[in-house]
C-alpha cells in the first residue's frame, strides 16, 4: 500500500505575501504610492498655509528677496486661481494614490485568497484612513503652525501646476463657476447669522495656540449687542472736579487720578456741566489760582444707558470726542464711558504707563477667587471662564458682581452671607451701608 500523503498545492498566505512584496515592478508601484501620498499631503498643507497667512506674514513675504517668496506673492495676487490650482493638483494626486494603492492591495489580498468583496471593503476603509490622516489632518496641522515656511517651500511646486497644461486649463472654468456662484449668492442675499458665526468661532478656538484672535473676533461679534451700561464706569467710581475748584486743585486731581480728561460738575455728579482736558490747562500752570480755567470747559456729550456701543463708537468718531456722560432713565448721571472703554470690548484691556497693574480680582487657588464688588459681570465671567448664562437669567439691571448680589438679596447683605448660582458660590467678604465691596467666589 502506498502510504504517501498527497501534498497540498495551495501556497501559505504568509509566503505568498512576502513573495508578492518583492516581485518585479510592484516595488516601483509601492514607491509611487508613497510619493503620490506625500505630494498630496504637501498640497493639502499648502492649501492651509497660503490662505491663512496673516497681514504681517504677507508683508514679510512681500519684502522677501528670494525667488520662492516672489513666486508666492505672485500666486496670492489671484487667490481664486491659486485655490483652483491647489485643489486640482491635490485631487489629481489623490486619484493617482487610490488607483495605485488599490491595485497593490487588491493584488495582495487576492493572492492571500480573500473574498473579492471583502478586499474592496478593506481597500475603501484603508485608503480613506490614509488620505484623511496622512493626506489631510497631519499636513494641514503642521502647515498651520509653520505657514510662512510652508508657503515658501511649496510656492515653486504650486506654480508648476499653475502654468502647466492641462491643469492650467482647468483652473479657468473652475474660477468662472466660482464667480457665478458668488453672483447668485449676492442676488439671493445669503447672509450668515451672528449665531452661526459664534458657532464657527467656538469650533475654531482651538485651531491656534493663542486666544488673542478668538478674543478679538468674539468682541467684534458682540459689539452691536452690548449696551453702554455694560461697559461704563459707574458714578461711584468716577473722578471729577467741582466747577468752583481752583486751578491748583484741578491740576492736583488730574495728577492723582492719572487721567487726561475729567467731567466738571456743579455741587454733585447729577449736574455735569462739561469736560475739562488737561492739555488745555498745561500752558497756564504758572498763572496761579486766580486764573479762570472754566473758560476751557468743553460741552458735555450725553448718551443713554441703553445705547449700543457700535453706535456710540460712530458718534465718538463723528463728534471727535473721547468721553461721554451716561444718563439713566430719569435723566440723572449714572457714569461715564470713554473711547478706550469701547475699544477694550474688541481688543481686550488697554493699559498705559499710568495704569496700575490691578486685575480687580485675586486667584487664591484653582477654584477660589476674591473679586472687588465693582468688577463688571462681563469681566467676572471672563476671569473664571464661564459663559454667564445662569447669572444673566437671574439678574435684572445689575452690571457688577456686587450689584448682582445686592439685587438677589433685595438689600445690602451681611458679611459672610452666601449665595449660590449653579455650581458657583458667592460669599460677601466686605460690605458697608452702600454696597458690597469684596466677594469671595468658589467654583464647584
Amino acid at each position: 500500500m502506498n502510504m504517501t500523503q498527497p501534498i497540498d498545492p495551495s501556497p501559505d498566505p504568509l509566503v505568498t505575501m512576502l513573495d508578492f512584496t518583492f516581485k518585479g515592478g510592484d516595488v516601483f508601484v509601492l514607491v509611487g504610492v508613497i510619493l503620490v501620498l506625500g505630494a498630496s499631503a504637501l498640497f493639502s498643507g499648502a492649501e492651509v498655509a497660503f490662505f491663512s497667512l496673516s497681514s504681517t506674514e504677507r508683508e514679510q513675504l512681500r519684502k522677501g528677496n528670494s525667488r520662492k517668496a516672489r513666486i508666492a506673492e505672485k500666486l496670492l495676487e489671484k487667490p481664486k486661481d491659486l485655490l483652483a490650482t491647489i485643489l486640482i493638483a491635490k485631487n489629481f494626486l489623490n486619484v493617482a494614490f487610490v488607483v495605485l494603492a488599490s491595485y497593490l492591495l487588491t493584488k495582495l489580498f487576492v493572492a492571500m485568497q480573500l473574498n473579492f468583496i471583502a478586499v474592496q471593503g478593506i481597500n475603501i476603509v484603508a485608503l480613506t484612513l490614509f488620505l484623511i490622516f496622512g493626506g489631510e489632518l497631519y499636513p494641514k496641522t503642521l502647515a498651520f503652525k509653520n505657514k510662512a515656511v510652508f508657503v515658501r517651500s511649496m510656492s515653486l511646486y504650486v506654480y508648476v501646476f499653475y502654468i502647466t497644461p492641462p491643469f492650467s486649463w482647468l483652473k479657468v472654468p473652475i474660477g468662472k463657476s466660482s464667480n457665478l456662484l458668488e453672483r447668485r449668492a449676492k442676488k439671493r442675499g445669503i447672509k450668515i447669522s451672528p449665531d452661526t458665526l459664534e458657532t464657527v468661532l467656538t469650533l475654531s478656538q482651538n485651531a491656534s495656540d493663542s486666544n488673542e484672535d478668538y478674543t478679538m473676533l468674539h468682541g467684534v461679534l458682540k459689539f452691536g449687542n452690548t449696551d453702554v451700561k455694560q461697559i461704563m464706569c459707574p458714578r461711584m467710581d468716577v473722578v471729577g472736579v467741582e466747577i468752583n475748584s481752583s486751578l491748583e486743585e484741578v491740576i492736583k486731581t488730574f495728577i492723582e487720578a492719572g487721567y487726561s480728561r475729567m467731567p466738571v460738575f456743579r455741587e454733585n455728579f447729577d449736574e455735569v456741566v462739561g469736560i475739562v482736558v488737561l492739555k488745555d490747562l498745561i500752558p497756564y500752570l504758572s498763572h496761579g489760582n486766580d486764573f479762570d480755567w472754566n473758560q476751557f470747559i468743553r460741552e458735555p456729550f450725553y448718551v443713554p444707558e441703553n445705547k449700543k456701543i457700535d453706535e456710540l463708537f460712530k458718534d465718538f468718531k463723528s463728534k471727535k470726542v473721547h468721553i461721554a456722560i451716561v444718563l439713566d432713565e430719569y435723566g440723572g448721571s449714572s457714569g461715564i464711558v470713554t473711547m478706550e472703554d469701547v475699544l477694550e470690548e474688541i481688543v481686550g484691556d488697554i493699559a498705559d504707563e499710568f495704569d496700575e497693574d490691578e486685575a480687580g480680582f485675586t486667584q487664591i487657588n484653582s477654584s477660589t477667587y476674591v473679586f472687588e464688588g465693582s468688577t463688571s459681570l462681563s469681566d467676572f465671567y471672563k476671569a473664571i471662564g464661564i459663559d454667564g448664562l445662569d447669572f444673566e437669567e437671574l439678574k435684572d439691571d445689575a452690571e457688577s458682581i456686587g450689584g448682582f448680589i445686592v439685587e438677589q438679596a433685595g438689600e445690602i447683605p451681611e458679611v459672610n452671607e452666601t449665595f449660590n448660582v449653579g455650581n458657583i458660590q458667592l460669599t460677601v467678604e466686605e460690605a458697608d451701608k452702600k454696597r458690597v465691596s469684596i466677594v469671595r467666589v468658589v467654583v464647584g
